[in-house]
C-alpha cells in the first residue's frame, strides 16, 4: 500500500536541501527554515504542539519554533525527514492520517514559492486520499460562509456547504481544493463560478485548516 505521507515527506526534505534555508515559501513571511522548524515543534514539542491552534498558547510555540530554527539547516531537516516513532503524529499507526495532508501542503508550499511552478500529475491513490481529508475540511472552512456553495472535485465527489445566499460553485482537484481551503488560494488552480461579488470573497476569505 503507498504511504503518501512518507513520498511527501521525503520530497519535501529533498527540496528544501536542494533550495535551502533562506528560500521563501508560500506561507507570507516565512523562510524554508520557518516551515522546518514549524514541522519539526508539531512533531517533536509536544509541550508547545498546542500553540499552532490555541492562540494563549501561541507566544510560548512562537519561542520554541524560533529555538528549534536556529539549528543547523542538515540537522533540522533531518528532523523533518526522521519523526519520531513515539510522536501522536507520525507513528506507523497515525502518520498517513495525520500527515497525508500536512505535508501535501507544505511541498507545495516550497514548490509554489518559485516562479515557473506547474501542477504536478497526482497519482489516483493520493488524490483519493486529498479528497477524503478536503470534503470534511470544506465542512468546517466554510459552514459559516454566506454563500450556496458547492466544492467539487471532478471524479472524486462534491459537497455542498455555507449559510445560504448566492449560489457559487468552487472546482478543482482535490490537490488544488486542499490548497485553496487551507488559505493559499492565490496559487491554487481552481474554478470559482457565481456572482463576481461572491467570487471575490471567497477568493480573498481568510481561510485555514
Amino acid at each position: 500500500m503507498p504511504r503518501y505521507a512518507r513520498s511527501e515527506r521525503e520530497a519535501l526534505a529533498d527540496l528544501m536541501l536542494e533550495r535551502g534555508p533562506e528560500a521563501p515559501t508560500v506561507n507570507e513571511g516565512w523562510t524554508t527554515r520557518d516551515l522546518a522548524a514549524h514541522l519539526v515543534l508539531r512533531e517533536r514539542r509536544l509541550d508547545a504542539a498546542g500553540g499552532i491552534l490555541l492562540p494563549p498558547l501561541r507566544g510560548y510555540a512562537e519561542r520554541v519554533r524560533l529555538r528549534i530554527a536556529a539549528r543547523p539547516w542538515a540537522e533540522l531537516v533531518g528532523q523533518v525527514r526522521r519523526p519520531p516513532l513515539w510522536s501522536p503524529l507520525s507513528n506507523p499507526v497515525t502518520d498517513e492520517l495525520a500527515n497525508t495532508l500536512e505535508f501535501f501542503i507544505h511541498h507545495e508550499d516550497v514548490r509554489r514559492a518559485q516562479s515557473g511552478w506547474q501542477p504536478r500529475d497526482l497519482p489516483s491513490g493520493l488524490q483519493t486520499q486529498l479528497w477524503q481529508r478536503v470534503s470534511l475540511v470544506a465542512r468546517a472552512a466554510l459552514r459559516r460562509f454566506p454563500a450556496d456553495l458547492l466544492v467539487q472535485a471532478p471524479g472524486h465527489g462534491e459537497v455542498g456547504v455555507g449559510r445560504g445566499g448566492d449560489r457559487l460553485r468552487l472546482v478543482g482537484s482535490p490537490g488544488e481544493l486542499a490548497l485553496f481551503l487551507s488559505g493559499r488560494q492565490r496559487v491554487a488552480r481552481v474554478q470559482v463560478d457565481g456572482p463576481p461579488a461572491g467570487v471575490e470573497r471567497l477568493r480573498t476569505a481568510r481561510l485555514g485548516l
